[in-house]
This record gives structure tokens, C-alpha cells and sequence, in this order.
């Protein structure tokens, strides 16, 4: 029974029609054209190709690919859009593009040949000898030893002058950013309490009017003399932290 079923397996899918390659289909539609030499709609061809073996679904697909090559010519009349080809454009185009083929190839072989006579050139004078051995593994060795000094020089990078030289023009402009922001704080600081010796010296000249004398002789005692005034600064450049960035 086992080898009846497999036999009546082989029959039915053996009989079953092998579907159409793609370039089988592409000459099934162009036949279409060629016999007859007529314009058609895409609808139009999507009812011919089934009689040719190439399922509707499928026309429209091979269809474009036939325009794609320029074996297929499509254009826009009016609100419709028509394909036709005659056997005689494309003859034309398929002797164009031999021709492109054939210049191609020529181009290939003239460029193969170019190549072929650099390479026999570059080989003059580097033919296999003890002498050409010798001088390659010299070659090697000093490029093995120039790569370890690298390695090794990469290992003191960080006691490099330059390096250093730029670690310390980085640690003073920080320092220099540091203290002018100091010097700002207490800047503000010194003329606050200026400000308030200031308010204090006020509310006793309004409050102990009879002794003016003596108020005036304490302020000279502790240095709180006519001069005495909130403090300037010196106009400067600032230094930003950007700025210190900027230089790295």
C-alpha cells in the first residue's frame, strides 16, 4: 500500500505544470506584442497573459520590468496609460546595448592589460633572493622595534614636558579663576561693612548730638578717619571657567 501511495504522489505532482521563470514570462508578454503590434491598456494585457501562460496577477510586474530594459514602451494619453513594442525597437535597443556591452569589454581589457604590465613592472628588482630575504626580515625587525618604542614612549606620557606644561598653565588659570572670585567675595564683604560703619555713625550723630566731640575723636581712634570711603577695584578681564575649558 506504502509503495502504491507513492507512486500515485509521484504521478500527480510529476503531471503538475512547472510554473514560469521570470524571463520565460517576460517573453510570453513580449510575443503579445510582436504578434500583433498593437497599443494596450494594462487591464487589457492582464486578460492576454493567461492565454500565454502568465497568471494576471503576475502581468504587471513583468510588464514594468520589460519597460525597465526599454524592450516595452509605456505612455500617458489622456487619462489612460498605453504599452506597445514592435519587434523592429527592439532589435534597435538590443544592438545598442551589445554595443555598450562590447565597449565595456574593451575598457575591461584594455584596463586588465595595464595592470598586467604594472604588476611585471613593479616585479623588476624584487625578485625572491637571499639578499631580498635578508633585507626584508631587517625590515621587520627594525619596524617590530620601532613599534615597541612607541609602546614604551606612550608608557611616560604623562612625565612629557609639554604635557606638564600644560597641566600647570590649566592649574593657574584655575587658581587665578579661584581667588578672583575671592577677591570678589570679600570685595562685597568689606563694603558691607562699610556700609553699616556708615549707618552706625549716622544713628549716634542723630541720637547723641552733644557728643559730637567724642564720637569724632573715637573714629580716628580705630581708623575711621575722613577718608574713609567703600573700596575699588581695578578694572580686569575676568577669567571664565569656559574660558579655562576652551584651552584644554
Amino acid at each position: 500500500m506504502a509503495v502504491g501511495f507513492r507512486i500515485m504522489w509521484c504521478c500527480y505532482y510529476g503531471s503538475k505544470k512547472r510554473g514560469l521563470s521570470l524571463e520565460e514570462k517576460r517573453e510570453k508578454m513580449l510575443q503579445i506584442f510582436y504578434d500583433s503590434q498593437d497599443f494596450y491598456l494594462l487591464k487589457e494585457l492582464e486578460k492576454l497573459g493567461p492565454r500565454k501562460g502568465v497568471i494576471s496577477q503576475s502581468v504587471k510586474d513583468v510588464v514594468q520590468t520589460l519597460v525597465d530594459d526599454d524592450l516595452v514602451s509605456k505612455d500617458k494619453i489622456g487619462t489612460s496609460v498605453y504599452f506597445w513594442s514592435l519587434p523592429s525597437c527592439a532589435g534597435n535597443q538590443l544592438r545598442n546595448m551589445s554595443k555598450k556591452l562590447e565597449s565595456d569589454l574593451e575598457i575591461s581589457k584594455k584596463r586588465h592589460m595595464e595592470l598586467v604590465e604594472q604588476c611585471e613592472s613593479l616585479k623588476k628588482g624584487r625578485e625572491d633572493s637571499d639578499a631580498r630575504e635578508e633585507a626584508l626580515s631587517e625590515f621587520k625587525a627594525i619596524e617590530q622595534k620601532y613599534n615597541n618604542l612607541k609602546e614604551e614612549l606612550g608608557q611616560y606620557a604623562d612625565n612629557d614636558p609639554a604635557t606638564f606644561e600644560a597641566m600647570i598653565t590649566k592649574f593657574r588659570k584655575f587658581y587665578d579663576l579661584i581667588l578672583e572670585e575671592a577677591i570678589k567675595v570679600a570685595h562685597e564683604a568689606a563694603n558691607r561693612w562699610t556700609d553699616n560703619i556708615f549707618t552706625l555713625r549716622q544713628w549716634c550723630s542723630n541720637n547723641f548730638p552733644q557728643a559730637k566731640e567724642q564720637l569724632e575723636q573715637l573714629y580716628n581712634e580705630v581708623g575711621i578717619t575722613e577718608d574713609f570711603d567703600y573700596l575699588e577695584l581695578p578694572a580686569v578681564t575676568p577669567v571664565t571657567v569656559k574660558q579655562v575649558k576652551a584651552d584644554e
